[in-house]
């Protein structure tokens, strides 16, 4: 599968920070229609601004519904006491099941003609034990393809019966969308819940929502609610949406993975939403836990190291899925139980959560209702096909978690999280500290290949002469026979070959080199085959995968420009030509090479020529890189200036 658009996550070192959380969805969606049924004017405040309340606003306007938006993710919603303006409408909700299902029930007890379609994936999602149930009330619902699933015609309702039941182990959703609708009756009215009832967080919250709307639900446990003759939605004037449960679950983990601690505004032990649960899920993990009435803060485990749990998760359905990506840095295996719900969202989530896991090196089992991860047993990988996200927002966002293993993590379309969190990767970023970087370039000769290394060891850092990748590719080719004119088969053969560094050995396919890579011939070669796009291309992966805690000094010639942006220090070495004539001379003579400074100058002079002249990475200063010019300074002195422009900046 080939993908147009991805998101490549940079290694992550650690994670500490504030974020403040949009408003639910669960909440979002229905407050929105609570408040478009209720008699009276509802202002909603914090309303979370993404695809599937867009759905649901778009609904309201269709049916005649009157919302102004004030502006700050603020709305007002003028009610119609349960009678929608316009009989007769067509729908198109998505992938918005928190649309879909509620509506459903709503217009299917209100009187009017309606069709509701979505997506072709909301069109593989059941909804068949709702329309059955809402079909015991006295409505009139058709399926317009396949039996049980959308889309939907919806006819004036013939309605009749006081009790209806429903099953309540595919999903809560359909529940909710009965509760939200029974009001519409005015007449007494029964809901038995058949089978075990999953997600019951969320039933807490139509529950609550429904209180603040002035409706009462009587209760039987979880096995029957009852719904009471007379009962109408009376607006609270204004209403404020809780920051969504789910969506902290992303940076909660990242705390406990990344150290911490990274706090979570718009949630906490006040919250209405189960999926505040998740925090005690982490603590189970070993997380460092702490809470407040709309707060919740995360810290790694004391010792470092989360632990592996065994956990029904019916209470915490979609943030468990954030578990099961936290389950890849946690000692033993992790096991998530009663997570039937995930195969009937907005992808089979057991399926793709396994398919996914499995891409960067767990062992993973999945059953009906459960998956079990075993970690990777080396480093996380992170395949170059990318993650799979299936249009599903918390795939996506989930899996943004396994940057910290290591290599970094490529997210395919990663905008399907405008679902619920169009901007989840810039606040993801806000708390995330990537493995820095200190990207040195230069010309020719000017001493920073010397220069990087040694501020490596001095900071205990990883190294990468990306100059002598593109000497090891001139080596191969020479060896092999391949013109440095043939772009494809370099490109081919950049891909092939084998390349390690272990201190200051260098390996060619298993076989150590020496002063051939510094010969001018080879470095001639070199230069000429850095000009070639496509070879360019084949070994940015390469070099990228040098990234690695606790941090890389990289030298070469689009380190800061292309393979690493974002590296924390930009340095661009310099000297005369006739400095770096001399330099070589020396490095030469020490090796017993022979040597002619006139003609080192003339070459160095000539490949200055031809690199600052080249349409592909061409010799220049980087955007954002500092100047440093070494004519007058030694080795050391040069080493020394690096370093303290670090530390101011670091």
């Amino acid at each position: 599968m080939t993908h147009t658009e991805y998101l490549d996550l940079s290694p992550l070192l650690s994670a500490r920070g504030t974020v403040r959380l949009p408003g639910s969805k669960s909440i979002s969606n229905r407050v929105l229609l609570l408040a478009a049924l209720a008699d009276g004017v509802t202002v909603v405040r914090d309303l979370l601004q993404s695809d599937d309340t867009d759905r649901m606003l778009d609904g309201l306007r269709t049916l005649g519904v009157q919302v102004d938006a004030l502006g700050d993710n603020a709305y007002r919603v003028t009610g119609c006491g349960g009678d929608f303006p316009n009989k007769d409408a067509k729908l198109f909700l998505g992938n918005a099941g928190t649309a879909f299902r509620p509506l459903t029930a709503a217009l299917a007890l209100s009187g009017g003609s309606y069709e509701l379609s979505g997506v072709a994936r909301m069109h593989e999602r059941p909804i068949g034990d709702l329309v059955d149930a809402l079909r015991q009330l006295g409505a009139d619902i058709r399926y317009l393809g396949n039996e049980g699933f959308p889309p939907l015609q919806i006819s004036p309702a013939k309605l009749a019966g006081d009790t209806a039941k429903v099953r309540g182990d595919v999903s809560s959703q359909f529940l909710t969308g009965l509760l939200m609708a029974l009001p519409l009756l005015n007449r007494t009215v029964k809901i038995e819940v058949v089978g075990e009832l999953i997600s019951k967080p969320y039933i807490e919250i139509t529950l609550a929502m429904m209180a603040r709307f002035g409706v009462a639900v009587q209760r039987d446990g979880w096995r029957s609610f009852t719904v009471g003759a007379g009962s109408r939605y009376v607006s609270p004037q204004e209403i404020f949406v809780e920051g969504d449960a789910s969506s902290a679950s992303y940076f909660l983990a990242a705390g406990a993975i990344g150290g911490g601690p990274v706090r979570v505004e718009g949630v906490g032990s006040d919250s209405v939403q189960g999926d505040v649960r998740f925090a005690e899920a982490l603590e189970k993990m070993g997380a460092q836990i702490t809470m407040g009435p709309n707060w919740i803060e995360a810290r790694a485990p004391a010792d470092g190291k989360l632990k592996a749990i065994d956990l029904d998760c019916n209470h915490i359905p979609d943030a468990a899925m954030t578990l099961a990506v936290a389950a890849l840095f946690a000692d033993g295996t992790t096991t998530l139980r009663n997570i039937a719900s995930w195969r009937v969202k907005e992808t089979d989530r057991i399926a793709a959560m396994a398919t996914e896991l499995r891409k960067i090196g767990a062992i993973v089992e999945e059953g009906a209702d459960y998956i079990r991860i075993n970690p990777p047993q080396s480093a996380i990988l992170n395949p170059q096909s990318g993650i799979d996200t299936y249009d599903d927002h918390r795939m996506a966002m989930c899996f943004s978690l396994a940057a910290f293993g290591g290599a970094g993590i490529r997210i395919n379309d990663p905008k399907c999280v405008a679902k619920t969190f169009p901007d989840y990767f810039t606040e993801f970023a806000k708390v995330t500290q990537p493995v820095p970087v200190i990207a040195i370039d230069g010309p020719s000769a000017s001493g920073k290949g010397t220069v990087a290394q040694r501020v490596a060891s001095a900071l205990g850092w990883h190294y990468l002469d990306s100059g002598a990748l593109y000497r090891l590719l001139g080596l191969a080719a020479q060896r092999r026979g391949v013109a440095l004119e043939a772009e494809e088969r370099l490109a081919e053969l950049a891909g092939q070959i084998d390349i390690r560094f272990e201190g200051a050995d260098i390996w060619l396919d298993g076989v150590k080199v020496g002063d051939e890579l510094r010969t001018e011939e080879t470095g001639s070669a070199a230069s000429k085959i850095a000009a070639l796009p496509k070879v360019r291309a084949a070994l940015l992966d390469k070099q990228r995968a040098f990234r690695q805690a606790p941090g890389l000094v990289a030298d070469g010639r689009d380190m800061a420009s292309v393979v690493f942006p974002d590296s924390v220090l930009k340095i661009f070495l310099t000297a005369s030509a006739e400095a770096r004539a001399e330099r070589r001379y020396k490095q030469l003579k020490e090796k017993g090479m022979d040597a002619n400074i006139a003609a080192l100058l003339q070459d160095i002079q000539a490949r200055d020529e031809r690199d600052t002249q080249r349409s592909v990475a061409p010799l220049q200063q980087a955007q954002g890189a500092s100047l440093l010019d070494t004519t007058s300074l030694n080795i050391e002195q040069a080493v020394q200036e690096v370093l303290d422009r670090y530390r101011a900046v670091s």
